[in-house]
């Protein structure tokens, strides 16, 4: 059971209003938020946690994330947190899983993660074998059997959304917070999205870092195939890449 515990991380939280939109219902945001931070967490715990990967410079970077939304929780419902290290993918990907349960044990929240692993001198991908972290992996739990694929279906979109990554958008290694990201995501739509429509879910595959001061696009089309499915891009106008790009589906 010792073992258990440490390998699957849990935390319990009480939904704060603040975090809630106008329905009362949690933010994706927030959502996103309280799953990385759970993971980072669990890092410290696992012994590989900001300072430990720091002091080897070398630092962990979030690189995909999909969350399917069941049901969103309320402000002042209490949910449980659970994310544990599932596998290695790719000899280079390390894939997280994560849920959320209500009081009861339902699923609110299931989602899935990858993250690499970055050498701070040479600013290149480390592969696992050469860090050596033997990190536990718990491949008999699924949060989300997902693949975590390159999107490729945000081509020519709209401007919905320019944003200049100031003060409050950029996090402790001095770029734009990955939370921060989905909160444009969300602001491209308008706010009848979010009263007539639910969220299904959300794939973000985070491709260039966002400095402070730079500015950036965000560029929003419907695909083809599915009414209620939508693709964005971040493009940094600062230095023409892509700093994101993201898929997600609207419910009926």
């Amino acid at each position: 059971m010792t073992n258990e515990l440490k390998i699957i991380y849990e935390e319990v939280i009480r939904i704060n209003a603040i975090e809630c939109d106008f329905n009362h219902e949690w933010k994706p945001a927030a959502i996103f938020h309280h799953l990385t931070q759970a993971a980072g967490t669990h890092a410290e715990q696992l012994g590989v946690g900001f300072e430990f990967m720091y002091a080897q410079n070398l630092f962990w970077v979030h690189s995909r994330m999909k969350i399917k939304f069941l049901s969103f929780p309320h402000a002042g419902d209490i949910v449980t947190v659970r994310t544990w290290p599932k596998t290695i993918h790719r000899r280079l990907l390390y894939i997280r899983d994560f849920e959320v349960l209500d009081r009861s044990g339902q699923r609110l929240v299931a989602a899935t993660s990858a993250w690499v692993i970055i050498n701070a001198i040479t600013h290149r991908m480390a592969p696992p074998e050469s860090v050596n972290l033997n990190l536990p992996v718990v491949s008999d739990l699924i949060g989300l059997d997902e693949p975590l694929d390159r999107l490729g279906l945000a081509h020519n979109g709209e401007e919905r959304l320019r944003v200049r990554a100031g003060y409050s958008a950029v996090d402790i290694v001095g770029h734009v917070n990955n939370i921060r990201y989905v909160e444009w995501i969300c602001d491209a739509f308008p706010l009848d999205m979010f009263r007539e429509h639910k969220l299904d879910w959300i794939q973000i595959n985070y491709e260039h870092e966002i400095l402070p001061g730079e500015e950036v696009s965000i560029l929003v089309n419907p695909t083809k195939h599915d009414a209620g499915l939508w693709a964005l891009e971040g493009r940094n106008c600062s230095n023409y890449t892509r700093a994101f790009e993201a898929l997600l589906r609207w419910q009926d």
